[in-house]
């Protein structure tokens, strides 16, 4: 095999902090690192799996082993990124509060939203590092700015973390939002562990699926399986819980998704049969090639598609594309074709970019 070239080897750490390399972090420990508790049909008193015991334990799905996943790395890396994808929007100066019933929702770049309702602010997966990696130094690097300066935020009442990847989980975001705002911090069990080691005096609330936790002001959260996995390091490997969480403000709910494999589709019409009547899904549509290696962690445009079908949302979001480099698929890989198999509107699909903002009424 060819010796890699310290460029290969640097996309190789970047694969391995976010897409599906954890695999080189294997648990070789019996304990678990940041939770303990009983055993359920989630849990087997070590690690999580998914619904169904669709997990690590089950024919061909969650994350890939060691071969195939130098396969990928050392066969096609697919379509190669710009330095810079810059939007076409300007960064977005949110209101200091957003009143009423409706709600007005920002996108920050990569699954970071700003959704504002009711008179209060929360965050969706906030990742303002300029790489999604646990170095700064290597790792998939912005293309873009964030749709919203540091500075620029309201007063954060709630930040909402859907698992512990690091594109999704940083560390060092959420540190500087707790100094600065003290927000109620939900997140799946055992990340509360990982977010309080890194964080001096940080407080977060951990949730397992189907719980439901009351933000006050006529907000809650209600906490939903997905179909992913979890890792940040060595013998972790999903130690942590990972979670989709539907937003219920007044009479809308919004369906955030920070990153599902399709599966067979069940945990999008478990979301229909619980939570009728969703105003909207933020739902994510990259990072999903190779097929053969991503099929099981990230969904696909037309799988997306299939899922906002199935949970039944009015309308959705498409996020997890053109910021992060994880996988091989180009930086753009537009909604149109995958909507107009199934006949979907732009208006009821469209892909956001950073600094673009949407009201819901």
């Amino acid at each position: 095999m060819k010796k890699p070239s310290r460029r290969r080897l640097l996309q190789m750490l970047g694969a391995v902090a976010t897409a599906g390399g954890a695999w080189a972090f294997l648990s070789v420990g019996r304990a678990n690192a940041y939770y303990q508790g009983p055993a359920s049909d989630h849990f087997d008193g070590i690690r999580f799996f998914n619904p169904s015991g669709i997990g690590p334990r089950g024919p061909g799905v969650g994350p890939r082993g060691p071969l195939a996943f130098l396969k990928w790395q050392f066969g096609d890396r697919g379509e190669p990124w710009p330095k810079a994808f810059p939007s076409p929007f300007p960064p977005d100066r949110p209101p200091a509060q957003f009143d009423g019933e409706g709600l007005r929702i920002a996108h920050v770049g990569h699954a970071t939203y700003l959704i504002q309702t009711r008179g209060k602010s929360l965050l969706v997966d906030p990742v303002w590092a300029e790489r999604a990696s646990p170095v700064s130094f290597a790792g998939p690097k912005r293309v873009n700015e964030p749709g919203i300066a540091f500075d620029d935020l309201p007063v954060i009442d709630a930040v909402l973390v859907t698992h512990n990847h690091y594109d999704h989980m940083d560390v060092d975001t959420i540190g500087r939002l707790w100094q600065r705002f003290r927000p109620r911090i939900v997140t799946p069990l055992g990340n509360n562990a990982i977010l309080k080691r890194s964080v001096p005096g940080l407080a977060a609330s951990a949730v397992d699926w189907d719980d439901t936790i009351d933000l006050g002001g006529g907000l809650q959260v209600h906490v939903e399986p997905t179909l992913h996995w979890s890792a940040r390091g060595a013998g972790d490997r999903m130690h942590a819980l990972w979670a989709s969480f539907v937003l219920e403000a007044g009479t809308r709910k919004v369906y955030c998704v920070g990153d599902s494999g399709f599966g067979d589709g069940a945990t999008f019409a478990r979301v229909h049969r619980r939570h009728p009547g969703l105003a909207l899904a933020l739902l994510p549509i990259g990072a999903y090639e190779p097929r053969w290696f991503m099929r099981n962690n990230h969904m696909n445009p037309q799988e997306a598609v299939a899922a906002l079908e199935l949970c039944g949302a009015a309308q959705a979001l498409g996020h997890h594309w053109g910021t992060f480099r994880l996988t091989n698929e180009g930086v753009e890989r537009p909604l149109e074709a995958a909507r107009a198999e199934r006949g979907i509107s732009a208006d009821r699909f469209a892909a956001l970019r950073p600094g673009e903002v949407r009201l819901l009424a």
